[in-house]
């Protein structure tokens, strides 16, 4: 479960200067650090609205029940609090729809900002821009509800199961730090899934967003059993912008300061921890 939109930093520096220089001569004033600008001075799509897009359907937990205007789900949460931020209201937050791989491909777009699980990477931003992330996956375990390491809570309890993961990804870093080398080692994800559901292995690791897909969509009886408190080495995910889009600066500003003052790490708390109980595995 996960997107894209524009403003230039010259802009914002002219625009900031004039104010300064018109505070100047009329009256002392002391410095504003909120990142929050006027909605109306943000060059969107459609004059003081902010059209945001996500797929179509949009998943658990990243949205809940398919309608991210419910704000419930993180990344839906997640878009509300950068609006609020930007000085946009709910109200003025429209919501539209988009396929994943047009969303990175070269071209106009139909929205501000694109959020679906985005991972920043080298090939992507020749097409798109991308904010600051907002998020950083972790690893996670999966299993099946008839698995015998369904019932595994500790990093103790995996290492009496089989534990598959696969090979040169980030995952296998993470696992083999926790749990050792004694793991049942794959060309690829799809071939571990595979081994998982077959009744190969007890237990596959891999990115938290996956785990939730796989466990929710596409495994019978899917469960995550839990997560690495490691990040490290995790993909980053960020909103897709329009290739130049004046507005990739205020929005990456706006996240950054959401990140500082702690709003992303408590909708994160709730939409990817509390809400669908994924503990860390100690």
């Amino acid at each position: 479960m996960t997107s894209s939109r524009h403003f230039r930093r010259a802009l914002v520096a002219t625009a900031a200067a004039a104010v300064l220089a018109l505070t100047a001569c009329t009256a002392d004033t002391t410095t504003d650090s909120s990142t929050t600008v006027d909605d109306g001075s943000l060059p969107t799509l459609t004059a003081g609205k902010l059209t945001i897009a996500t797929g179509e359907p949009a998943y658990a937990p990243w949205v809940v029940d398919n309608e991210p205007s419910n704000g419930e789900g993180f990344e839906a949460a997640v878009a509300y609090a950068l609006a609020d931020e930007l000085g946009f209201t709910a109200d003025d937050v429209v919501w539209v729809r988009s396929s994943f791989d047009s969303a990175i491909a070269p071209g106009p777009k139909d929205w501000d900002l694109n959020m679906q699980q985005f991972s920043i990477t080298e090939d992507r931003k020749q097409a798109v821009d991308f904010s600051s992330p907002y998020y950083t996956t972790t690893q996670a375990v999966i299993a099946t509800e008839s698995s015998a390491a369904a019932g595994a809570t500790s990093i103790a309890d995996l290492k009496n199961v089989v534990v598959g993961v696969a090979s040169g990804s980030t995952s296998y870093t993470i696992a083999t730090e926790a749990l050792g080398d004694d793991l049942s080692v794959f060309n690829s994800n799809e071939d571990g899934v595979l081994a998982l559901t077959s009744g190969q292995i007890d237990a596959f690791v891999i990115d938290l967003p996956s785990a939730f897909y796989l466990a929710t969509v596409e495994i019978d009886g899917g469960v995550i059993l839990g997560q690495f408190e490691s990040s490290a080495g995790g993909d980053e995910f960020a909103f897709v912008l329009p290739k130049d889009s004046e507005l990739t600066s205020p929005v990456s500003d706006a996240l950054d300061a959401l990140a500082a003052d702690g709003t992303l790490q408590s909708i994160q708390d709730e939409w990817l921890s509390a809400a669908v109980d994924v503990p860390v595995l100690k």
